[in-house]
């Protein structure tokens, strides 16, 4: 069978050539959001206050009007949430950048640490990243006899940083090394050392490669900040679990109120989802 004979095939065969692309650049799957999944949310939130509402009793509170009443609350943690999801991508996308330089250096040493930290830090389970930075790190520091405390939080921040810094580095790594070698000979050409050509050729067309990965990157991690309840942090997942105490620990109410945070993550994200693929497209690199 000749490379004619399908053409169809084709097309098809090259989109999904260039999702594997980049995906090996992410490291994993990139997951995609699509409408319908927001619809599935809402009908689970809709039919389970209903089953919800046909359980309790008449002396019992509505559940619409218990999650309307808790609402402000359970919002304060949600922007909770997205305050640490924002924070630990800002620390670990500028540590992950220079360690995905540093993979690329010429100094075998520098080379090999590198690539051995962004392994580590990037197969390492999330949770248990989480639970090293809560035992391990101090709960204050002292610099210049000026006492910092460091609260759960930031220590959460900083837990869901490491692996968002292993995942940037082969993030830069995989789109410095996607760039034909024929920029770097011309670069030479023209009399550019080395830290010119990177900051300066290189760097600014990796960015169109870069910028999808790394919102999906941040999507990601915005849903994984749930797991910072686990260690103790007040972000949503836990104020909810303390609202249905204070409920009287109403079973009915379990999945209308998990159901609800879920369609709050989703329209977080989903516009994050759209505009990765829009940038995919429109920052489409020809090969």
């Amino acid at each position: 069978m000749s490379g004619t004979d399908l053409p169809v095939l084709l097309p098809a065969a090259q989109r999904l050539t260039e999702r594997a692309r980049r995906e090996r650049e992410v490291g994993g799957p990139i997951p995609r959001l699509q409408a319908r999944h927001g619809v599935w949310l809402a009908v689970i939130l809709i039919f389970s206050a209903g089953a919800a509402g046909a359980q309790a009793g008449a002396e019992q509170e509505s559940v619409l009007s218990i999650m309307l009443k808790w609402t402000p609350l359970l919002l304060k943690g949600f922007v909770f949430n997205l305050a640490i999801s924002f924070l630990a991508m800002v620390g670990g996308t500028i540590v992950g950048a220079l360690l995905g330089i540093w993979q690329i250096s010429l100094l075998p040493p520098v080379r090999a640490g590198s690539w051995l930290v962004t392994q580590f830090f990037r197969n390492a389970p999330w949770l248990v990243l989480l639970f090293f930075c809560m035992f391990l790190l101090p709960f204050q520091v002292e610099v210049f006899g000026l006492v910092i405390p460091l609260p759960d939080w930031i220590k959460a921040t900083f837990g869901l940083a490491l692996p968002v810094m292993a995942n940037v580095s082969e993030i830069v790594r995989g789109a410095i090394q996607s760039i034909p070698s024929g920029q770097w000979e011309s670069s030479e050409s023209l009399a550019f050392n080395r830290r010119q050509t990177l900051w300066q050729i290189i760097m600014p067309q990796c960015i169109k490669r870069m910028l999808p990965p790394w919102m999906n990157l941040y999507a990601i991690l915005t849903m994984a900040t749930v797991l910072a309840s686990v260690v103790g942090v007040s972000e949503v997942m836990t104020l909810t679990g303390q609202v249905l105490s204070a409920e009287g620990g109403r079973t009915d109410l379990l999945v209308p109120f998990y159901s609800y945070i879920l369609l709050w993550f989703f329209i977080y994200c989903y516009p994050i989802a759209r505009w990765t693929v829009h940038l995919e497209r429109h920052f489409a690199v020809k090969t």
